[in-house]
């Protein structure tokens, strides 16, 4: 589904169905199936996703189990879909709320009662409730609670998966965006570049994608530094290339065209100017 064969992905969900049936795995199907209309039929996502989080509660998984905030997560993003905006909050203040209550009441159990990789998941599950959280934020313009969440999620995401994790770098660059458009460009401008520097140490394959970021930052900051942000869009398609990526391709030739027209229109106001003069 992440890159984008959505009916192959279509295949996969429903022969899990078709496994679970046999199974008897009732929750799984009702989970599954609530998955497969999420992404188009949102209506019947809902019912699907509410009877699979009552079936499961009702044989005694707790409310702050991790499978239950899932659910609970993409209803929230299926209200945020629909502009139920109050359902929606509430969706997400539960998810963030009763992970970081889990995530204290966890500190507190010994060490053996508790395996690494299921600390690391409820956190990781934080994460990614933030940063489902932010992008509705962000998309009604709530910048400065938008802001909020992402450093919390970058944070988090860091704490667990490395400062270097292509997820770290990517909240990197989501929160210099937040950063930008609040108008704090030399902050977001050092977020940003500091996720490109990592992500060439850490030789990233994706690079094409995030340099063509810091060069909006750049372009933001100095608008005048044409040659440096040409060098950058060369770099970066030069990686596209090499990655076959022909959408970032694309983007890239279409990013080196307008910055020839704004380095054009600078050089034309220039030279009004200074017939003005």
């Amino acid at each position: 589904m992440m890159i984008g064969e959505l009916d192959t992905a279509s295949g996969f969900l429903h022969k899990a169905v078709h496994l679970a049936h046999q199974m008897f795995l009732t929750d799984s199907v009702l989970y599954i199936r609530a998955y497969i209309c999420s992404e188009h039929q949102h209506e019947n996502a809902e019912k699907l996703f509410k009877a699979a989080m009552s079936f499961i509660l009702s044989g005694g998984t707790p409310q702050d189990d991790n499978a239950v905030i899932v659910m609970s997560l993409k209803l929230a993003s299926i209200y945020a879909t629909q502009n139920k905006n109050e359902l929606a909050e509430h969706g997400f203040q539960f998810c963030t709320e009763s992970l970081k209550a889990k995530i204290e009441k966890q500190k507190e159990f010994p060490p053996e009662s508790l395996s690494d990789e299921e600390r690391k998941d409820t956190r990781l599950l934080l994460g990614l409730s933030l940063d489902t959280r932010v992008r509705y934020l962000a998309a009604n313009h709530r910048f400065t609670g938008a802001c909020r969440d992402y450093q919390h999620a970058l944070q988090t995401c860091q704490e667990e998966q490395g400062e270097s994790h292509p997820q770290s770098l990517v909240l990197m660059s989501d929160l210099a965006t937040v950063l930008d458009l609040q108008g704090k460009h030399d902050e977001a401008l050092a977020h940003v570049k500091k996720a490109v520097e990592l992500g060439q140490a850490a030789g990233h394959p994706d690079q094409h994608v995030l340099i063509p970021i810091f060069n909006i930052f750049f372009i933001n900051k100095k608008s005048g530094e044409f040659e440096e942000s040409g060098k950058l869009y060369q770099e970066a398609l030069a990686l596209a290339r090499t990655a076959g990526d022909g959408e970032a391709i694309e983007q890239l030739q279409e990013g080196l065209k307008e910055l020839a027209s704004r380095r054009d229109g600078q050089t034309e106001s220039k030279q009004e100017q200074e017939l003005k003069e």
